[in-house]
């Protein structure tokens, strides 16, 4: 097993792609915290995996929160002494129109999303991170893994909240790789496409009522768009978030690595 009785947590661990990390992970040997928001999918991830080796625990937390993250480290640690691997997998889209339509209160719905997607995308994956790091050993095995997505490397009109906080997980990762390097701890990002998840069909269906087409058209322009012709499967991720927290991808730190089919490729 390549991740045997390290001390994983995920963030965002109930559902698309923190759940296929969290399974592969728990298949692997690890020892798994899920954190999310939503205390349904937590039971329903712990129940599916939990073979009764109490390898899994899940924890209701905010990312947003900072007293809610103190917490869920807090108790990770109380259960099992130190953390090895943290995965910052928590998210949340939508549209940020920097113009949204002109009606009553449009302006003060953007600002809400627009603080709501950066509190949560990127300030959720610091406050993680800086708790994380103090339960984190040094020597080689400890791992940070970003998941930020290939909107951190080009922008997409109408979601600028989005954009700017996987852009500045990116900026993130490469400085926080260059701090923690000294501890051997490795620091890298993760940057999706497309990838087969409830929350990816909610961006098609989005999009799809902005361009006036259906999301089955909308789903073949955006393959179409793909050189491999296909939505990433969460499974892929979780495969190369295994291979960057394996000793494998020791050597690995400060990169922002695409994981879309060629659809981006730099």
């Amino acid at each position: 097993m390549l991740l045997a009785d390290r001390v994983v947590v995920i963030t965002g661990g109930g559902r698309g792609i923190g759940r296929a990390i969290a399974e592969l992970f728990y298949r692997e040997g690890a020892r798994v915290a899920i954190a999310s928001r939503n205390t349904k999918n937590l039971q329903t991830v712990s129940m599916a995996l939990n073979s009764g080796d109490h390898r899994i625990v899940p924890f209701r937390c905010d990312v947003s929160s900072r007293d809610e993250v103190e917490v869920m480290i807090g108790n990770v640690v109380e259960v099992w002494d130190r953390i090895d691997i943290l995965v910052n997998n928590a998210g949340t889209g939508g549209m940020t129109p920097i113009a949204p339509a002109d009606e009553p209160g449009a302006d003060e719905a953007v600002e809400k999303r627009w603080l709501e997607i950066l509190s949560t995308n990127l300030t959720g994956a610091y406050y993680c991170t800086r708790e994380a790091v103090r339960h984190m050993p040094s020597g080689g095995t400890g791992r940070i893994l970003n998941v930020s997505s290939v909107l951190g490397k080009f922008g997409v009109p109408g979601y600028a909240a989005y954009c700017a906080s996987k852009h500045g997980l990116i900026g993130f990762t490469k400085a926080l790789a260059l701090e923690l390097a000294p501890r051997a701890i490795t620091v890298n990002a993760i940057c999706p496409g497309w990838v087969d998840t409830d929350m990816a069909r909610q961006g098609v269906e989005e999009s799809a009522r902005r361009l006036g087409v259906t999301p089955e058209e909308f789903r073949r322009q955006a393959e179409g768009r793909v050189p491999l012709g296909r939505f990433i499967a969460p499974e892929e991720v979780a495969r190369l978030a295994l291979f960057l927290a394996s000793e494998a991808g020791a050597g690995i730190t400060g990169q922002s690595i695409n994981l879309d089919g060629g659809a981006a490729m730099w």
